[in-house]
């Protein structure tokens, strides 16, 4: 992480207010509010009393039903949504006997983020192929576009000139074949030398069966690729002998082996316990043969989704493109595991040889090692981006609220991210509550996270670098700074920065004083959250917070003693008071995390309404949160220092900045100046 730079933004140098940590904060009355252009604020104002007219008697959602049989439905059965069509879980079952929560719409519409990217409506799961082409990043998604649950999944599509601002483009691929009719599934995009396009996807048979296709653009000469073709001799990879129909999928890049020929990876398993990586060969991409052995297995790991297979330099700055190999390179091998519903991955070596890969550590292998998220995070998928010479990280963060919830935010659909940032400062301005946003409606399900940059942690040897691309930080407005902050044992700050719902925060810490003498902690890793005390920690921030921290989500870090007297450092997030709806996924997530000598304590937190990305020690660790609080919203919400250390204080220094919001919308092909643009390009 960047060191704390001079700047001319606020700062602040607090005198501090102490209280017991999480019980009774020093309570104060919120900054006051920006003023407002007067046209804009008549209006506004004038919307506000149509909807308050319309609605005089705010009443929640409906309750949540025990079921609903209609087309594109779901039900109370004991199995998660997709498991019996031969995917991963796309479903909460474990929420169907807690009680709903009486949410609002305007709650809903809070939840929605202002800055990463959604589709305007419905579900959306795994990122597929993204690519850069002739100006534009591509992202192709696993979308329904008939209701906001899993099932009829389709290939979404948006493009970007900054991967932050997106327009919305007709469907790329729909299930229509007799090889994709259950489904067009996972897949990846190759770059061929010659300009060409190669899209490799997983298929579900009318048998159910997943094999592989191949599809491509219609025209490569139009930047938006908004047509595909499938290839007449489809498919072109069956399930092998001995591998299960319904457990072969999620095709990687290809990339070129030293015979001249390419290769690919697939995911499945072996009697049911063993992840595998197949490896198959081609020089036409129509016709594959299976290689002898397997790129890698883990016993114990199950079935491997979604596979990845890159290098990275291991002295470099830059990212490479799959085919690069050579000394000074390192392979990663990343599988989400079915089984946990987890993203790990390993960094090891690649014989081109044998297409055999080696893990660094055997002990740190694929699915038993490290994480590529240690939060709500799943089936992510890297590309090369050639026009920076750096390599893209996408990841899915599905809801952890219930299906019921995300079928009562459906009640009508239009686009609403660009006016995400009005309808806020509307809410706060004029303090209306449980407004119905019968004009303004959407209905939605998961989203993308920022994109991430990867590289290979050369100080360390062991982990990958993951940081918000660049790009992200022409959305910051106004950054306030705080100096040297003294967080005494037991206490929390408050830090007057106003609303704090859409925020990049910079956050590096410093133990004051090392205890002498102090024994082993008995607190393990993250513990049961932040209110687990032990010597030094933890500290860090409150976010999503409300002025009596009634909730409250701390990301942190626990460093604790061991029996040889060092420090292990963990980096975590605890969302067990995000909310106080009883029918929500909460949990404590993280992970252990290196601190090395020369290094302080620092983070990286991107805060966007109901999803937090948190970045430990310039990206070793990271995890991906979703709250969905109740209290602390729009200009409630609140952010706070803490340290629940029990032997020593802690100083922080911080650079926060509120954060615009990302203009995403359908693709305007009515306008000339955007018909001009992409001519252009």
């Amino acid at each position: 992480m960047p060191k704390m730079e001079a700047s001319s933004s606020t700062s602040h140098d607090p005198a501090l207010f102490h209280a017991p940590l999480l019980h009774h904060p020093r309570r104060r009355s919120s900054r006051p509010l920006k003023g407002f252009a007067v046209i804009i604020g008549s209006v506004v104002f004038l919307l506000s009393l149509v909807i308050l007219i319309v609605n005089q008697s705010p009443e929640p959602l409906a309750s949540n039903p025990s079921s609903v049989t209609e087309a594109g439905s779901y039900s109370m059965a004991a199995q998660p949504r997709g498991i019996a069509e031969g995917v991963s879980a796309k479903s909460n079952p474990s929420l169907f006997d807690k009680v709903g929560f009486n949410w609002t719409n305007a709650m809903f519409y809070w939840q929605r983020t202002a800055y990463h990217f959604q589709p305007q409506k419905n579900w959306m799961n795994d990122p597929d192929g993204p690519l850069y082409h002739k100006g534009w990043y591509h992202l192709f998604y696993q979308y329904n576009p008939d209701s906001a649950i899993w099932g009829n999944i389709t290939w979404g599509h948006a493009v970007s000139k900054d991967l932050i601002h997106w327009f919305y483009l007709p469907l790329a691929m729909v299930p229509d074949q007799w090889y994709d009719i259950n489904g067009c599934w996972t897949g990846s995009a190759t770059l061929l030398p010659d300009g060409r396009i190669v899209m490799l996807y997983t298929g579900s048979t009318n048998d159910s069966v997943q094999v592989q296709n191949l599809a491509y653009p219609a025209n490569l000469s139009d930047p938006l690729l908004l047509q595909w073709l499938k290839y007449p001799g489809n498919p072109v990879v069956v399930p092998p002998t001995g591998i299960e129909d319904e457990e072969f999928r999620d095709p990687t890049t290809a990339w070129l082996g030293p015979d001249g020929s390419w290769r690919i990876a697939v995911g499945t398993r072996f009697n049911t316990t063993i992840g595998t990586a197949l490896v198959f060969q081609t020089t036409n991409f129509s016709d594959y043969e299976l290689l002898d052995g397997v790129l890698h297995a883990v016993p114990g790991t199950g079935m491997w989704e979604c596979v990845d297979f890159y290098p990275v330099a291991i002295n470099g700055s830059v990212g490479l493109d799959t085919t690069a190999l050579g000394p000074g390179i390192k392979h990663v091998l990343k599988a989400s595991l079915d089984d946990t519903k987890v993203d790990h991955y390993a960094i090891g070596t690649y014989d081109m040889i044998t297409d055999k890969w080696t893990p660094d550590n055997p002990e740190e292998d694929v699915g038993i090692g490290l994480k590529v998220d240690y939060g709500r995070y799943y089936a992510s998928k890297t590309f090369f981006d050639q026009s920076k010479q750096r390599r893209i990280l996408y990841g899915w963060v599905n809801e952890t609220d219930s299906e019921a919830d995300d079928l009562e935010k459906g009640w009508a659909s239009i686009q609403v991210n660009y006016i995400h940032t009005y309808i806020h400062y509307h809410y706060e301005y004029y303090n209306i509550h449980n407004i119905l946003f019968y004009t303004i409606v959407f209905c939605f399900r998961n989203l993308q996270t920022i994109p991430r940059s990867v590289l290979y942690d050369n100080k360390t040897g062991t982990h990958l670098l993951q940081w918000p691309v660049e790009e992200v930080e022409s959305l910051r407005l106004n950054a306030t700074v705080f100096k040297d902050v003294v967080v005494e044992a037991g206490s929390v700050v408050p830090l007057d920065i106003g609303t704090a719902t859409q925020l990049d925060i910079l956050a590096e810490f410093e133990i004051e004083t090392l205890v002498l003498n102090s024994t082993e902690d008995e607190v393990s890793d993250c513990g049961d959250g932040a209110v687990d005390r032990s010597t030094y920690g933890p500290f860090g921030v409150l976010v999503i917070a409300d002025d009596s921290l009634s909730e409250l989500t701390p990301i942190y870090f626990r460093p604790l003693n061991t029996s040889d007297g060092s420090l292990e450092t963990y980096f975590c997030a605890d969302e067990t008071r995000s909310s106080k709806a009883p029918d929500v996924t909460k949990r404590v997530y993280g992970g252990k995390i290196p601190v090395l000598d020369d290094e302080n304590y620092n983070m990286r937190v991107l805060v966007d309404h109901s999803v937090v990305e948190s970045f430990g020690e310039g990206g070793r660790t990271v995890i991906t949160s979703r709250v969905y609080p109740t209290e602390a919203i729009y200009g409630a919400a609140r952010l706070f220092l803490f340290n629940n250390a029990s032997g020593v204080n802690v100083k922080a220094t911080l650079k926060i900045w509120e954060m615009n919001s990302a203009f995403i919308r359908p693709f305007p092909f009515e306008e000339t100046l955007f018909q001009e643009m992409v001519a252009s390009t």
